[in-house]
């Protein structure tokens, strides 16, 4: 073509890991009846062979192919396409979306002929076999349908913000430059797979860390979905993340942490604070609350997950801390059977009843039996699964540890004044699901002048029909927040009097081997109350074996009830709720990982040298525990 070519459109088209994709999409442009366009392929880092696809399309002169090194975001790519593009009106082609023959044309006619229109969508086919004119409902205008006028505005760039709403990202920026019209014609395809990227960022599938190890995102994110909450990592961490990296210490450990985080994922600094070294290995599928690298906290070294094999032999750690949940269970197994003589210690947080589900059982049951060293959730996790595999416990050394205690650095801040000694009615709150909570519970609660105050926008539209149906029956005593981050537990929640751990009245009778998961958990809100230095309430279960309960009567931190109203008369014991919020206030320190680093470090210790002590005694490697060999390949 010659070099005075002049398409009248051209469309950007953003790529990233779409090799199974992007053939399509490119097959649908050159079918256009349009014929004068230009695209401009912007491959944002992909690894996989979307540039092996793509050459097989460049001997039409009318596709051209750039590629960033690494993943730069949406906004950057798209920014990049138009700041390259030729044509006065700008189109997309998402490559997992799918142009109809006269898609272009129609919009270009509509944008013509449309007085004072800047952008032009067309009707879009979605979900399969779903159709919209325009706009889909519930969902932003997107990239597909969309023809715009080359405009001097620019898409809002990942330093910024990382969205799916597309709206707060670039429409909203252009619609006071013009209207925005209707084809009215279905002429393209909003293709419909659980990679796109809207899932990829939506909680409960998806999510912050979903994207972060999906676009291998290395800095802190600014990050809001139309579903959730507003992340800012960049201001969250930014102390944690700037402050210089701890010298290591003359008796230090390299760490290799391998799996996921889970919440609070930033406790794990405080091992480094200590002059241990980090290192990380990471699950490949997280969902939204299963934290893996890059970590936007900084201060741990991801491993390559390509061929971690390698780099492990590279680093020669002295441990591996394998965690935390049952969406880590294959990959810490994985790594178990692969890695020789290297003390592993396995720390299980939830659950084991979700690996019978899911079909992991025999993974986990192999990380107990198989590990140098094992740390429980609690002294009942620890307790059930003696009755799994007997004699467990005393087969190697064993911990306790709460998988998802926070970090020390959020609890520095200063009760507030109580909301009851200004409003005398008594204000009890739950960050998060208010899980065994009933309707009729928070009407009962309203008969005594009991409020309960319920944080969490994303858990608010799971829980719309029970809001729904407590405020009818209970109008004016339960109060909706937003989600408050761990900065803040301290300010926002020491207004309350009392707070709420998971409501359930146990069935084991006092038998472990009758224990479930309610029973046996540290639910992760015990640490936000105790932040905020708030007495915990639960029901008595006075004949069973409930961790909470147990941790919460010897600490005396705890209201314990079986019914509403014994509950009122405790909360209204303004004598005895003083001094039980002021003995959790005292104790907090317990919550926070930080504390109990020390006994940590100490047990890594001690499965090091029991490891040593069995290779030397044995002649062999622990690889001859297991007929699969624990061989690092």
């Amino acid at each position: 073509m010659p070099q005075t070519y002049s398409p009248s459109v051209s469309v950007v088209v953003p790529t990233y890991e779409q090799a199974r994709f992007i053939g399509r999409a490119l097959d649908s442009l050159q079918a256009q009846v349009l014929t004068d366009w230009e695209a401009v392929v912007i491959d944002d880092g992909s690894r996989d062979a979307t540039a092996e696809v793509v050459s097989a399309y460049l001997g039409d002169t009318r596709i051209h192919y750039y590629r960033f090194p690494e993943n730069r975001g949406l906004g950057r790519t798209l920014n990049e396409g138009i700041a390259k593009a030729k044509a006065p009106l700008i189109a997309y082609l998402p490559t997992d979306d799918v142009y109809y023959r006269d898609h272009l044309g129609s919009l270009k006619t509509c944008l013509e002929t449309q007085k004072g229109a800047v952008l032009a969508c067309s009707g879009v086919r979605h979900h399969y076999n779903r159709e919209a004119i325009g706009q889909i409902p519930e969902f932003p205008l997107q990239l597909v349908q969309c023809m715009h006028r080359k405009m001097p505005v620019r898409w809002v760039e990942r330093a910024e913000l990382e969205s799916d709403d597309l709206e707060r990202l670039y429409w909203s920026l252009l619609r006071p430059l013009g209207a925005f019209a209707e084809s009215g014609t279905l002429t393209c395809e909003w293709v419909s797979h659980p990679m796109q990227r809207h899932k990829i960022m939506q909680e409960p599938e998806g999510g912050i860390n979903t994207f972060r190890s999906h676009y291998r995102v290395k800095e802190p994110l600014r990050f809001h979905t139309t579903v959730g909450h507003r992340i800012d990592e960049a201001d969250h961490y930014r102390k944690m993340r700037e402050r210089p990296d701890t010298p290591r210490a003359d008796n230090g450990l390299k760490i290799l942490l391998v799996g996921e985080l889970a919440y609070n994922a930033e406790r794990v600094l405080a091992l480094e604070e200590r002059g241990h070294k980090l290192y990380g290995l990471w699950m490949q599928n997280p969902y939204w609350y299963n934290t893996v690298g890059p970590m936007p906290f900084g201060h741990v070294e991801d491993l390559p997950r390509d061929n971690w094999r390698e780099a492990v032999k590279q680093v020669q750690p002295d441990v591996i801390y394998a965690l935390l949940n049952w969406q880590a269970v294959p990959f810490a197994h994985e790594v178990l059977m692969a890695t020789h003589g290297i003390p592993f210690v396995w720390h299980f947080k939830e659950g084991p009843f979700i690996c019978l589900e899911k079909g992991t059982w025999p993974q986990l049951i192999d990380l107990h039996r198989y590990s140098n060293g094992q740390i429980f959730s609690s002294p009942e996790m620890r307790d059930w699964f003696d009755t799994i595999i007997p004699g467990l416990s005393l087969d190697k050394p064993t911990h306790v540890l709460d998988g998802d205690l926070p970090k020390r650095d959020w609890f520095d801040q200063p009760r507030a004044p109580l909301r009851s000694e200004s409003e005398g009615d008594i204000h009890t709150v739950s960050p998060g699901r208010p899980i065994g909570l009933h309707p009729h519970h928070v009407a009962e609660l309203a008969h005594h002048g009991i409020h309960l105050h319920f944080y969490g926008e994303i858990t608010h539209g799971q829980w719309l029909q029970w809001i729904e149906k407590t405020q009818a029956i209970a109008p004016d005593y339960l109060h909706l927040h937003p989600n408050v981050d761990q900065s803040h537990w301290t300010a926002e929640f020491s207004q309350y009097d009392a707070g709420w751990l998971h409501l359930f009245e146990s069935s084991n009778r006092g038998e472990i081997r009758r224990a479930n998961w309610d029973d046996l958990n540290y639910p992760a809100r015990l640490s936000t109350l105790a932040a905020a230095g708030l007495p915990m309430l639960q029901k008595a279960n006075e004949d069973a074996l409930v961790a909470t309960r147990t941790l919460a009567k010897q600490l005396d931190i705890g209201i314990f009830f079986d019914t509403v109203d014994e509950l009122a008369a405790q909360l209204r014991d303004c004598k005895q709720l003083r001094a039980t919020r002021e003995r959790v206030w005292q104790q907090r320190h317990l919550f926070t990982f930080d504390h109990h680093v020390p006994e940590l470090v100490d047990f890594f210790r001690l499965v090091i040298a029991s490891t040593s002590r069995k290779q030397t005694r044995t002649g062999t490697t622990v690889e001859s525990a297991h007929p699969q060999s624990r061989r690092l390949a």
